[in-house]
């Protein structure tokens, strides 16, 4: 009987325990749902649709960006890159591993740990690890630039506020094929922010902000933080540099 009683104290603990984390979550969830969660836009493509795309990249320079080679910069504190761009291949570093990220040819790709090169069992974890922090990491910092890439699909939007934004489909590459961003331009065609309807997020239509910029001795123009609901998005260290 006692032991019974003991059991049944221990588990109403528990289910305490997992109420006090989980209940808050959930409000908290239920909360963000309500409060940014929308449908994806229907916006018309075209010709239009095409000259705002072309318009924004006009207004950051899309040559300076096509001409730098070499592009260097740090995520949120965590991941380091050193990208050369013109030979398709970008260094990744993070904790003690470093990958020598071959973007044409992935088998080509290097691994080290510790500075030793490794070839051992998890090299191809590795490899695909690294792939997967560039795809992301390098979208929060070139993604104005990739509207024209193939299998992009673009869409004029008039927003809420009778303003039109710039609504891109990736239906193929990447991590994450068929995400969607609807971007948001201030008077100049800058980009200011853009909107989020992609698979890893579960609320739809999140916006992250697109700002303080920063032109490279390229003379690319690239952002340098991500404001994220109360999160801040971080890039250290931006360098561009035509070789």
């Amino acid at each position: 009987m006692k032991k019974t009683s003991k059991l049944k104290k221990v588990l109403k603990i528990i289910g305490g325990i997992i109420v006090f984390f989980t209940l808050p979550t959930l409000l908290l969830f239920g909360f963000l749902y309500f409060k940014y969660n929308e449908e994806l836009p229907t916006g018309q493509q075209g010709a239009k649709a095409d000259q705002l795309a072309t318009q924004m990249l006009t207004a950051l320079d899309e040559t300076a960006y096509i001409n730098t080679d070499y592009l260097e910069w740090t995520f949120k504190g965590r991941h380091h890159y050193k990208w050369y761009k013109s030979d398709n291949k970008c260094e990744v570093s993070w904790d003690q591993i470093t990958v020598i990220l071959d973007l044409k040819n992935h088998d080509n790709s290097k691994v080290f740990v510790a500075e030793q090169e490794y070839n051992g069992i998890e090299k191809h974890d590795y490899i695909h690890k690294a792939e997967g922090y560039f795809n992301n990491d390098s979208f929060w910092l070139v993604a104005p630039y990739k509207v024209f890439d193939t299998g992009v699909e673009r869409r004029i939007v008039v927003t809420k506020n009778n303003k039109e934004a710039l609504l891109v489909t990736y239906t193929s590459g990447g991590s994450t094929p068929g995400d969607s961003y609807l971007w948001h331009l201030d008077e100049n065609n800058k980009p200011k922010s853009f909107q989020m309807w992609v698979d890893i997020l579960p609320i739809k239509g999140l916006e992250a902000t697109w700002e303080n910029w920063t032109t490279t001795e390229s003379g690319a123009q690239l952002p340098t933080f991500h404001k994220f609901l109360v999160l801040g998005i971080e890039m250290d260290n931006v360098t561009g540099v035509k070789l």
